[in-house]
C-alpha cells in the first residue's frame, strides 16, 4: 500500500500526459490526461476514487497536503452514525442510513477496526425527555427503527454513573478507526490503478464541451501544471466552494463561501471514563452538543463544541475547558476537577451559519449546472464519514456512462 507519492514522481506536464499517452474515451475525439480527476484525498474523495477505480475508470486524485485525510476526515469523533437527527428525505438522512450499512460491511470485509458500542442520548430534565420523543419520531421517519426509550431505572442499570431522567438507546451507532479506513480505501483504489498526487493544490478550473475539464495545480515548489480530464469531482472539504468558484464559468459565480464551525475536543488527563456507551446530550443548535465518545483503545474524549471562525485554525484554547466541565457534568456529575486537557480541533465545512438551520449536503451535479462530468461535493460535514461509500455511489451515478 502506498502511503506517499510526490507530485513530481508522476511526471506531470502539459504535454507529458503524466508519463502516459493521453487517452481517448468513448466516441469523443478529445484527448485527456486522465478520465476522472478528483480534487481532495479525504475520506469521501478516497471513497469516490475507490468506487470509480473498481469500475475500471482511469482515476487521478490530487491532494494539497502530503498525506491523505489530514483535515476534516482526521479531526472528528470517528463515530459511525445511525441516521437519527437529519430532516426527512434529506441527503444526510438517506446517505447516512445507506452508508452506515455499507460501512459496517466494508469494515468487516477489510479488517478495519470498529465497534458497535451503541449510543445513549440522555435527557436531564422533563423538557428534554419530551424532545427525545421528537428525536425518535424523526429517526423512524428516516428508517431508523431500532431506537429504544429507556426510563431512569433502565438508564442507571446500563450506566450507573450517568445523571439523567431518560435516554434513547441507539444500538447501531459505533466507532471506527478512521485512519485505518482511509488507508484501506487508498489501497483498494491504488490496487485498481488509481494514482494519488500529493502536495498538489488545485487553484482553478475551466470547462469546454470539446475538451472537458482543465485544472491548474500548484506543486510544493510553486510551479503550476494543467491537468485535463473528462470528468471532474471536487471533494475539497473546507476548500471545495472556494475552488469551484475560481472558474470564470458563470455558473460558478453562484457558489457561496463556506462557513467554518470549529469543534474543540478535550480528553481525560488520566484514567478512563466509567462508560461503555457513547454518551450524547440532547442536541443543541449548530451541533450535537458536548458528547462523550470512546476511541478504539477505550479512551474518552469530549466534544466538539461550536466555535465559528473565519480562517482555518486548529489551536485549542484550554480556557474553553471551563464550559466543557459545565456541559459534561449535566450528565456526568462525577467528572473530577482538573480532569480535562485540551486535545485537538476539527472544522466543519458548513453551508449555513450561526442561528440558521443546518443545511443539507449538496451534490452539485449535471442536473444542477448542465455540465456533463462535473460533481461538486459541498458542505460535507457529519455524517460524511459514515455516508462516504454511499456518496461515492451517487457520484458515480451522476457521471456519464462510459
Amino acid at each position: 500500500m502506498k502511503l506517499a507519492q510526490s507530485f513530481k514522481a508522476l511526471s506531470f506536464g502539459a504535454c507529458s500526459g503524466f508519463g502516459r499517452r493521453p487517452q481517448k474515451f468513448g466516441k469523443s475525439k478529445s484527448l485527456h490526461d486522465v478520465e476522472t480527476l478528483i480534487v481532495g484525498a479525504g475520506v469521501v474523495g478516497l471513497a469516490v476514487a475507490r468506487h470509480l477505480a473498481l469500475a475500471g475508470q482511469d482515476v487521478l486524485v490530487i491532494e494539497q497536503h502530503d498525506i491523505i485525510g489530514s483535515e476534516t476526515s482526521a479531526r472528528n469523533s470517528e463515530v459511525i452514525h445511525a441516521g437519527i437527527y437529519y430532516p426527512r428525505d434529506s441527503h444526510k438522512a438517506h446517505l447516512c442510513l445507506r452508508g452506515k450499512q455499507m460501512l459496517y460491511r466494508y469494515c468487516e470485509s477489510h479488517g478495519v477496526p470498529h465497534r458497535r458500542l451503541g449510543k445513549l442520548i440522555v435527557a436531564t430534565d422533563q423538557k428534554q425527555v419530551e424532545e427525545l420523543t421528537q428525536i425518535r419520531h424523526r429517526a423512524e421517519q428516516n428508517g431508523v427503527d431500532d431506537l429504544r426509550l429507556l426510563d431512569q431505572a433502565a438508564l442507571m442499570q446500563r450506566e450507573p454513573h450517568l445523571r439523567g431522567m431518560a435516554a434513547l438507546h441507539s444500538p447501531s451507532t459505533g466507532i471506527i478507526d478512521s485512519h485505518a479506513y482511509m488507508l484501506a480505501l487508498q489501497g483498494d483504489a491504488e490496487n485498481h490503478g488509481c494514482q494519488i498526487a500529493f502536495l498538489a493544490r488545485a487553484s482553478r478550473w475551466s470547462h469546454s464541451d470539446a475538451s472537458g475539464y482543465a485544472v491548474t495545480c500548484i506543486d510544493a515548489a510553486g510551479e503550476s501544471t494543467t491537468i485535463t480530464a473528462r470528468n471532474l469531482v471536487v471533494s475539497g472539504g473546507l476548500h471545495a466552494n472556494r475552488f469551484l468558484s475560481s472558474s470564470n464559468n458563470p455558473l460558478a459565480a453562484g457558489i457561496a463561501p463556506l462557513k467554518f464551525a470549529k469543534g474543540n475536543y478535550f480528553r481525560l488527563d488520566s484514567g478512563r471514563a466509567p462508560f461503555s456507551h457513547l454518551i450524547y446530550p440532547v442536541p443543541e443548535p449548530g451541533g450535537l452538543g458536548t458528547h462523550l465518545t470512546l476511541d478504539m483503545a477505550g479512551q474518552a474524549r469530549f466534544g466538539p463544541d461550536v466555535e465559528w471562525i473565519d480562517q482555518v485554525d486548529y489551536e485549542v484554547d484550554p480556557a474553553r475547558g471551563e464550559k466543557f466541565y459545565q456541559a459534561i457534568r449535566n450528565y456526568w456529575p462525577g467528572l473530577p476537577d482538573g480532569a480535562l486537557v485540551a486535545d485537538y480541533a476539527g472544522i466543519r465545512p458548513k453551508l449555513s451559519g450561526p442561528g440558521q438551520a443546518s443545511a443539507d449536503f449538496v451534490l452539485w451535479g449535471p442536473k444542477d449546472h448542465g455540465m456533463a462530468g462535473l460533481v461538486g461535493l459541498l458542505g460535507i460535514e457529519s455524517p460524511g464519514l459514515t455516508a462516504s461509500l454511499a456518496i461515492a455511489e451517487d457520484v458515480a451515478a451522476a457521471l456519464p456512462r462510459r
